[in-house]
């Protein structure tokens, strides 16, 4: 089995929000992998989110809880486990943060899971997650909600705020254990999946923003050259554009995370 993970801040001097990890079973068969991207609270506010940890604080308490349930509960489905995750997560700190706070420490969320019969996967928010055939085909499953929301109405704090976990909006993995019912999820006859790559929005890039190659053709440099180039010909792109004229985005460089799976 190849497996290969990549994370990197994306500026220096800022810790990394994103989160990930693979697990195997002592047993042999199967595996769990967990990707998160923590969500940084929006330029222009109040600079609180009612907890007094952070984002990476909460992406490591959240991360370590989906990887243990799902290798040790087999018999829960992933929105189960990610409601019981959010849940142990917010227990963790409800009695000193206000888990109200609409900013609370928040994540998008990618997880799959094989064993010898099935993959299961789950994405929540706009991280994305690519599923190979034996033949070659690239499916992409993608949570689209804040795709559809116009950018004029995420530029402001107080409108973006509104949209945050909320009817018409999108959703994120925060204190809320019932937002894992909106999450997209899945499950594949094992013998159809040969790989699985999990990316956050920030090496999404590649694709989403800088027009490089489709989803297969990133699938296929990451088999053939590893993460760490997609990783690098990220940066490259935004090295390129420093001021964000050819490809208008919220950050100039953002954290980047790249975790593929050969089944």
């Amino acid at each position: 089995m190849r497996i290969e993970l990549v994370t990197a801040p994306g500026t220096a001097g800022r810790p990394n929000e994103d989160w990930t990890a693979v697990s195997l079973p002592a047993s042999g068969e199967g595996g769990v992998l967990v990707v998160l991207d923590g969500v940084t609270p929006p330029a222009g506010g109040d600079g609180s989110d009612g907890c007094v940890h952070g984002v990476p604080w909460f992406t490591a308490r959240l991360g370590g809880a989906l990887v243990e349930l799902s290798g040790s509960r087999r018999d829960m489905t992933l929105d189960a486990i990610l409601s019981a995750a959010i849940l142990r997560t917010a227990d963790a700190h409800r009695d000193t943060c206000d888990l109200s706070h609409v900013r609370t420490p928040q994540a998008t969320v990618v997880m799959v899971r094989w064993g010898t019969d099935a993959v299961e996967h789950l994405v929540l928010s706009d991280s994305t997650l690519l599923l190979e055939s034996p033949d070659g085909a690239v499916r992409a499953v993608l949570d689209d909600r804040l795709d559809r929301i116009p950018r004029e109405a995420l530029r402001l704090v107080a409108t973006a705020d509104a949209l945050r976990n909320a009817e018409g909006g999108f959703f994120t993995a925060a204190a809320d254990a019932a937002v894992a019912s909106r999450a997209v999820t899945g499950r594949t006859p094992a013998a159809e999946v040969r790989s699985a790559l999990a990316l956050t929005d920030g090496a999404a890039r590649w694709v989403e923003m800088f027009r490089e190659g489709g989803w297969a053709d990133c699938l296929a440099l990451v088999r053939k050259s590893g993460p760490q180039e997609l990783v690098d010909r990220v940066r490259a792109a935004e090295s390129a554009d420093p001021d964000g004229a050819a490809f208008r985005r919220w950050k100039t460089s953002d954290d980047a995370t790249v975790a593929y799976v050969e089944l």
